[in-house]
């Protein structure tokens, strides 16, 4: 399947523009899905049709695209960016400059009467209507474009109510007998005004769009242009990252950025990863370890094994992740989106009736009255506030949270997250290390083999299972260096161990219960030592041959050091931690005691996890599931919230709708902080919105003219309704300064 074609978009002004774009691209033959981001203002198109094609589609829908790839690097989108936002300026500058001096003269009465000079006037209207094309084409671009596909939207009403402003007063230049005396005023002024004061709550909402986009940028930040390359003969040369490919060999030195993702082929040296995981203390890597694009080598110089280039690097994944995370919207975003869409043309209808009824009962001159409170309402209405709402939080938020480490795979997850009450964690690897060390080999009974001779059978077979216990044993015979007898592939028991065959000998290692189903008894010996060891916090491993314990094992997996800490943010958060391991009853509640949990699920095979997350939502509770391994994945997907240990597989990331790229819980708890702040924000701005449009509408509308005798001027009603969008920007962006409890 071919890649995505990616569009960087100009010319988006709101939410409403959205739907435009969507159904131009997706009217284009060769197209199966499109997504568009409006606050990164780029679109990502799935299908086979060319980007000539989808850039042309943009334009007939009133919009400006380029498109995005390998040879457009985010310092040509910045600098494009930055060039939109400087014709933006120039454009707000020219309006206010043409209409500034027509408002303040016309305040202080120095304005020439229509009649006495309607040259004048008729010259002041040509430069209002060339200053309103230059200034403000794009609004009546976007209205004509919204008509046509039978919509309406905020350009629709900026275009509704500056058109008539400037129809209005060329009429009265061209033909003033058509009304009466009275009637007779021009709004040049403010028609010019009002795209002028529009045009600058835009740029400030894009100047702060631009500050919002710092995670993302900072990330771009961190590949290197260039990388060393070894070649075949032992030089090395400088050459451009678009050159190197999979298998090349790297020199990085002390202090340089890792330019792809591969693994240490020479050397140690300790490794900054703090700006993809949030993690602070420098990793020790050796022969083998993973390095990741755009973390930096602080000590050793090494040779590295290319493994990902370009797009595959977890660096280029994490990227799009939160691109996609930031263009995505929860559920009350859509209901933001859907009273948007409705909104406007209930406002047109509003201006028609306040129009209608200055016209039947307002004081004379009826036609001014009626065209200044008309345009007012369009004016004021505009749901700017409205649509910036929803994707201004959704995109500090998601960009605060890949700043610690967390990044979220869509807005859905991010309102999830901050309604959960419970969280499942994952014992091994989640809780713990995830790296179990052999500390006793105790021999039982008349066992005639020796404890090495033990445990070397017992590696042999845990060879070939997968289960961290298993390489525990395995590490073991290895640091004893251990010759391995040869054995047969043996018989996986999911959940309590393997079954095998040694030297002619059937043995049984797993749990008490593979044991017990086989009929091998536990005499009061085994069961006391058995007992100790859960006491200690150890996994027992059964070792039974021909039928007969021989032997426990004693494996232990040391908790994490900030494991108790983290849980300890959780529970002062209001929710309910449970454990979950596949480990005794008295191992588990050993292992929960030391990190402060209560509720532990124990004895819990694979298949059986997804069951208890199903458990606990049965019981009313809404579920994150914390995991990091294969056997974590069906529990994370029917979990409402899955978190995924950056440091486990694949499939469990993929699984999971958040993933955590340190493997520290205390990123379970940032998570779930910033997705309730990020709500919360959501919520407030959603509600300022709303009031600011039910209280700006029946005002523009002159509701209160008959008490006091004032009318809301159009221009006002601009200025104010562009504060409301900068008020809405603002209180995003203080997510980004939002203190998380004991942050780290």
């Amino acid at each position: 399947m071919s890649k995505p074609t990616r569009l960087a978009l100009r010319g988006m002004t709101c939410g409403a523009c959205v739907a435009s774009v969507e159904k131009a691209l997706q009217g284009v033959e060769g197209v199966q899905d499109v997504k568009v981001n409006l606050p990164d203002r780029s679109a990502e198109i799935e299908g086979e049709a060319s980007p000539q094609t989808l850039v042309k589609a943009v334009k007939d829908a009133g919009y400006g695209a380029t498109p995005m790839g390998a040879d457009y690097g985010e310092d040509e989108r910045q600098a494009e960016e930055a060039a939109e936002l400087k014709k933006v300026w120039i454009k707000t500058w020219v309006a206010l400059a043409v209409g500034a001096p027509q408002m303040l003269l016309m305040l202080t009465g120095h304005l020439p009467m229509l009649e006495e000079a309607r040259l004048l006037w008729g010259g002041i209207g040509l430069v209002t209507l060339a200053t309103m094309i230059y200034a403000g084409g794009h609004f009546y671009t976007g209205a004509w474009t919204a008509l046509k596909n039978r919509r309406a939207n905020m350009d629709s009403l900026i275009a509704l109510g500056t058109g008539a402003a400037w129809t209005y007063s060329t009429l009265m230049v061209l033909w003033p007998e058509i009304v009466p005396p009275e009637s007779r005023h021009v709004y040049y002024e403010a028609a010019v005004f009002i795209i002028g004061l529009v045009n600058l709550g835009q740029a400030l909402e894009t100047r702060a769009r631009g500050q919002a986009s710092q995670a993302i940028r900072k990330l771009m930040q961190l590949q290197p242009d260039t990388a060393r390359l070894i070649t075949p003969d032992g030089e090395e040369k400088e050459m451009r990252l678009a050159s190197i490919q999979p298998s090349d060999q790297l020199r990085v030195r002390p202090g340089e950025r890792i330019p792809v993702d591969g693994i240490v082929a020479e050397g140690e040296t300790r490794v900054d990863e703090s700006m993809l995981t949030g993690e602070p203390d420098p990793v020790s890597k050796k022969k083998k370890d993973w390095l990741s694009a755009g973390t930096v080598n602080q000590t050793g110089s090494i040779k590295m094994r290319v493994r990902k280039v370009g797009d595959d690097t977890a660096l280029a994944q994490i990227i799009k992740q939160v691109r996609t995370a930031q263009g995505s919207k929860p559920a009350i975003g859509r209901l933001a989106d859907k009273i948007s869409s409705i909104f406007v043309p209930i406002v047109i209808l509003i201006a028609l009736l306040t129009a209608l009824v200055w016209w039947l009962v307002g004081p004379e001159p009826q036609s001014a009255y009626m065209l200044v409170a008309a345009m007012a309402v369009l004016v004021i209405a505009c749901p700017c506030a409205l649509g910036l709402a929803t994707p201004m939080s959704i995109m500090v938020g998601v960009g605060r949270a890949a700043g610690k480490g967390v990044l979220i795979r869509k807005g859905d997850a991010l309102q999830e997250a901050s309604r959960l009450d419970a969280v499942i964690l994952d014992k091994t690897g989640t809780i713990t290390e995830g790296k179990p060390r052999l500390v006793q080999l105790q021999t039982l009974g008349d066992n005639k083999l020796s404890e090495e001779e033990l445990l070397a059978g017992l590696a042999s077979l845990e060879q070939a299972s997968e289960h961290p216990l298993g390489a525990a044993v395995v590490a073991a015979a290895k640091e004893k260096k251990l010759t391995l007898p040869k054995t047969a592939t043996p018989e996986i028991i999911s959940g309590q161990g393997l079954k095998g065959q040694v030297d002619e000998a059937t043995w049984l290692v797993g749990n008490r219960s593979l044991l017990e189903e086989a009929g091998v008894t536990l005499d009061d010996e085994a069961e006391q030592l058995a007992a100790e060891m859960s006491d200690l916090g150890q996994t027992c491993i059964h070792l039974a041959i021909n039928g007969q314990l021989v032997a426990l094992a004693g494996i232990a997996d040391p908790i994490k050091k900030d494991s108790a800490a983290a849980i300890q943010r959780l529970q002062k958060a209001g929710l309910q931690v449970v454990m979950l391991t596949g480990d005794s009853r008295r191992t588990a509640e050993a292992v929960a005691r030391q990190v402060g949990i209560e509720e532990v699920f124990a004895e819990v095979k694979p298949d059986q996890k997804a069951d208890k997350v199903r458990e606990l939502q049965q019981a009313g509770h809404r579920v994150g599931m914390v995991g990091d391994g294969i056997n974590d994945a069906p529990a994370l997907a029917q979990a409402q919230v899955g978190f995924a240990l950056g440091t486990g597989t694949d499939i469990a990331i993929e699984s999971a709708d958040l993933t955590l790229m340190r493997g520290s819980l205390h990123g379970v708890a940032d998570a779930m902080l910033i997705s309730r702040a990020t709500v919360r924000n959501i919520w407030q701005n959603l509600f300022g919105a709303f009031i600011y449009n039910s209280l700006g509408i029946p005002l523009a509308a002159g509701v209160f003219f008959p008490l006091t005798g004032w009318l809301l001027s159009p221009a006002y009603a601009a200025a104010a309704m562009a504060l409301s969008s900068v008020t809405v920007v603002s209180n995003a962006n203080r997510l980004r300064y939002v203190k998380l409890d004991e942050e780290n």
